[in-house]
């Protein structure tokens, strides 16, 4: 997983960062017409930024919470299931 989580950090990035770039001369409302655009362009910045944190922090918490919650049911159900000694009597 960290090999992933390494792999796929520069493309997602990448991505986040030019499009908030490319949106902050439209988040300032420069221009004719741009206070209408501002806070369209000022939620889709904050919209990015959280969404990246979730992607590259969040996601992988949640799944590695959940893959060890896997290991450990599927040892407890492989402890129910292999045969207990019989007592020699």
């Amino acid at each position: 997983m960290a090999q992933g989580g390494a792999v796929r950090l520069r493309p997602v990035l990448m991505t986040a960062l030019a499009t908030i770039l490319a949106m902050l001369p439209l988040s300032l409302g420069l221009g004719e017409g741009g206070e209408m655009t501002a806070p369209l362009a000022t939620v889709v910045i904050g919209g990015l930024l959280v969404s990246t944190v979730i992607t590259l922090v969040l996601v992988p918490v949640v799944y590695t919470i959940f893959d060890d919650w896997g290991i450990r049911f599927r040892e407890r159900l492989a402890r129910r299931q292999s045969p207990k000694p019989e007592m020699e009597v």
